[in-house]
C-alpha cells in the first residue's frame, strides 16, 4: 500500500460471510464507483472485490464470527480494495496487481489489492459524491414546505432556554 499517499476517499460495506455476500459486493462496487465517476474501473474492481469476498466466504469458519468487511479506498494513484475478515485465504490474482495482508488485532486479517487509477487520474481528481436534495414521498404528499420565519424560531428558542446564538436565560 501507499504509504505515503492520503486516504481522499472510502466507503465500506460489513458483510456476512454467506454465498449471497458475493452478489452484494458487486452492487456496492458498482454503486461506489458510479458515485465517485470512476465507472470505467468497475469491471476490473468488480472481479477483485467478488473473489476477495468469494475466497473469504469459502474461508469461514461457522464456529467463529463470519463478518466480513469490503472498503474501497481512494489513495494517492491507486483505487484500493481491502478486506478484513477472521479466516481468509488469498485468491489468485492478476500478476500486475499488488497487493498484500496485514494481521489486525482480535485475529482478523486485512487483504488490499491496488488498482491504478487511469492515466491523468489521482485519488484526489475524483469528485466527491454529490446527492441531489430530495423530499420523501410524504413529505411531497403534504405539498409545498411552510415559510418558517427565523424570528419566530429565534423566540421559540429563546423561551425554551437557549437561542440559536448562543447565551440564552438558563
Amino acid at each position: 500500500m501507499q504509504a505515503n499517499a492520503q486516504t481522499a476517499q472510502v466507503d465500506d460495506l460489513t458483510l456476512i460471510a454467506l454465498p449471497t455476500a458475493v452478489n452484494c459486493a458487486d452492487l456496492f462496487v458498482r454503486f461506489t464507483l458510479g458515485e465517485w465517476r470512476l465507472r470505467n474501473m468497475t469491471a476490473e474492481c468488480s472481479a477483485v472485490a467478488c473473489a476477495l469476498v468469494e475466497a473469504a466466504v469459502e474461508s469461514a469458519d461457522p464456529k467463529t464470527s463470519r463478518l466480513i468487511t469490503l472498503r474501497l479506498r481512494l489513495t494517492g494513484e491507486y483505487l484500493v480494495v481491502e478486506l478484513e475478515a477472521a479466516r481468509f485465504t488469498m485468491p489468485p490474482t492478476a500478476p500486475d496487481l499488488r497487493t498484500g495482508e496485514l494481521q489486525l488485532a482480535g485475529g482478523v486479517k486485512l487483504i488490499w489489492c491496488e488498482l491504478p487509477l487511469p492515466t491523468g487520474v489521482n485519488a484526489t481528481a475524483v469528485p466527491l459524491p454529490r446527492r441531489e436534495k430530495r423530499r420523501s414521498p410524504a413529505a411531497e404528499a403534504l405539498g409545498d414546505e411552510p415559510d418558517v420565519d427565523p424570528e419566530l424560531i429565534q423566540r421559540i428558542l429563546f423561551g425554551l432556554g437557549g437561542s440559536m446564538g448562543g447565551g440564552g436565560p438558563r
